[in-house]
């Protein structure tokens, strides 16, 4: 079992940065694709950035030139730079990885972490 731990969350002020951490109790070469997902109160689960196919990566039009994902593989870590936030980007994010094989598709999720932005 797969265990994905974020943090970095909190309160900050609209134009301020936070950056989220997502530490994997594996290696995370082994994933197909690994990355960020929000979900604001009464809304959808949304992609924010992910990994795929290696170092592929693909940003939510809503974030493209604010936020940033990186990894470290040495620390199965990835991270979420968030600059210039907004207060539309209050949610709570959460960690996502996926494994596929010729069987089988397998996705894990992290607790969450909150970020909100103040205006």
């Amino acid at each position: 079992q797969v265990q994905l731990v974020e943090s970095g969350g909190g309160l900050v002020q609209a134009g301020g940065s936070l950056r989220l951490s997502c530490a994997a109790s594996r290696s995370i070469v082994s994933f197909n694709a690994m990355g960020w997902y929000r979900q604001a109160p009464g809304k959808e689960r949304d992609l924010v950035a992910t990994f795929t196919s290696g170092s592929t990566t693909n940003y939510a039009d809503s974030v493209k030139g604010r936020f940033t994902i990186s990894r470290d593989n040495s620390k199965n870590t990835v991270y979420l730079q968030m600059n210039s936030l907004k207060p539309e980007d209050t949610a709570v994010y959460y960690c996502n990885a996926v494994t596929l094989s010729s069987w089988a598709k397998r996705v894990y999720w992290g607790q969450g972490t909150q970020v909100t932005v103040s205006s």
